[in-house]
């Protein structure tokens, strides 16, 4: 069985009915959609989505600064004046 990773959970008719009423309820946590009673997708507002994809891109770019770092004994040494 899949695990639930909500506090609020909506089957997907309940959902058609009125969803912004479900966002007002939920008070900017996701929601579980449920099909059968197994998640089927996670209905969350646009600020929260905004905030996560910041996140996973902080994420990445801090990744990409490990890997570079590692890299710093290869670096070409640059003044300022010459750019």
């Amino acid at each position: 069985m899949r695990q639930v990773l909500a506090d609020f959970s909506v089957s997907i008719s309940e959902l058609k009915k009125n969803p912004s009423s479900l966002l007002s309820q939920a008070c900017g946590s996701p929601i579980a959609v449920l099909n059968h009673n197994k998640p089927a997708a996670y209905f969350i507002p646009a600020d929260t989505y905004e905030a996560m994809m910041e996140m996973i891109e902080d994420y990445e770019l801090g990744k990409l600064v490990e890997e570079r770092h590692g890299e710093r004994a290869e670096a070409v040494a640059v003044s300022l004046d010459d750019l």
